[in-house]
Parts: structure tokens; sequence; C-alpha cells
């Protein structure tokens, strides 16, 4: 009975370890730049879409990241009306079409002079299109981690470690006019580490999360005028 309070104890002092860790995050740094071409306002009714780059190869943008861009300007009490990507080019079949889909900023606008894809997009309504490329990878990783399993319980001892860059960059371009608006670029740093203390303690930077938020947040801003 009397080494049963010590362990009680340690295993308190465990769960809080965890419950602590799971509060907590990896170190991110960010930053967010824009240029500005055009004057921009998006008026009641228009709409705008987001395209990833698709270049069906590993360098494609992740739909994750698109798809976090939309839900930050789908929210707040003023948000973006948004055309579904695939919507938009269901529309302009066959120009989105994996043979011939643009996988730059430079094709994308050597799209736009074919002959009735401007007549499609206005049918579409669709005022703005931001074009996204860019990609998260890890930069660096380390540590060693080893975990053992016993008839009594596990436990994992070490340390492990790796630093994700998440590096984005939106083209806006305003359809009315059929030209570019200007360009916002979204970069984020984070080493997220493992540590083994009995059970692995994950503490997560998410750089791509932020860079979708600033990303998202500054085209926000931009195409209202701000």
């Amino acid at each position: 009975m009397t080494e049963a309070v010590p362990m009680k104890s340690a295993l308190n002092r465990l769960a809080m370890m965890c419950l602590l860790a799971s509060f907590l995050s990896g170190c991110v740094s960010s930053r967010i730049e824009h240029t500005r071409l055009a004057a921009t306002t998006i008026r009641s009714g228009e709409s705008m879409v987001l395209l990833g780059r698709a270049s069906y190869d590993d360098k494609q943008t992740e739909a994750s990241f698109t798809d976090c861009v939309a839900d930050v300007l789908d929210s707040g009490s003023n948000p973006v009306r948004l055309i579904p990507q695939q919507k938009f080019k269901d529309e302009l079949y066959p120009w989105f079409e994996p043979r011939t889909a643009p996988s730059s900023a430079k094709e994308l606008a050597a799209l736009f002079e074919q002959p009735g894809v401007q007549k499609r997009i206005k049918a579409a309504k669709v005022r703005y299109l931001a074009w996204i490329d860019g990609d998260t990878v890890t930069v660096n990783q380390g540590g060693s981690m080893s975990c053992q399993v016993a008839a009594t319980g596990g436990a994992c001892i070490g340390f492990k470690y790796w630093e994700q860059d998440a590096s984005y960059e939106a083209s806006i371009w305003d359809l009315e006019t059929m030209t570019t608006a200007g360009q916002i670029s979204a970069d984020a740093t984070g080493t997220s580490r493992l540590i083994g203390a009995i059970v692995p303690i994950p503490l997560l930077a998410r750089a791509e999360n932020a860079a979708c938020k600033g990303l998202g947040k500054q085209l926000r801003e931009f195409i209202s005028g701000g």
C-alpha cells in the first residue's frame, strides 16, 4: 500500500503533461505580401472562383489548401460569394480537361484569349479568379523514437522533429477586364516535435494552415478594395 501513492502521483503528473501538450503547438512564423496592379471591388451578385495549379504530378497545389482558403473567404460577417472550382471547370468545358488545362498563370492568360472563353465566363457571372500556386514541403527532419510493447504495457522514449515550409502565391484576375489585378504571396515555416515520454506527445506546427489563413484574409481585403 505504501508504494501505491507515489505510483498514482506519477500517473497523475503524466496525465497532466499529456493534457497540457494537447493544447500546445509548434512555433510558426509567417509572412504575407501583396502587389496591387489595379483597383478592385466586388459588387452584389458577383462571385469569385479559386483554382489550384493542377499539373497532375507531385507538384500540384493541394486541394486541402484551396479548400481552406475557400473556408476563410466564406466565413465572417461579409463572406465572399464563391463558385465551386469543379463547377467553373465544367462550365468552361473542354478548356479545363486534364490534357488541355493551364498549368501556370501565363497559360491561363493565353486561355482567356481563346474564342468563346470570355462569353462562357460572363455567363457564369464570375468577376474574379484567384490562381493559387505553391505547396508545403518538409525541409529538415531528425531525431529518433523507440517504442516497446510488453505484457504490462508500453512506452516510447526519444525525440523527433521536422520542419515544414509552406509557400503559396495567388494571382488575382479581374475577369470583367481580363487583366491581372495583382498577386498575394504567403510563406510560413514551422517546426513540429514528437516527444517520447512514455506516450508520444506531438507538438505540431501547422505551417500550411497559417499560410492558408493569412492568404485568405488578405485576399478578402484585396478584392474588396481594402
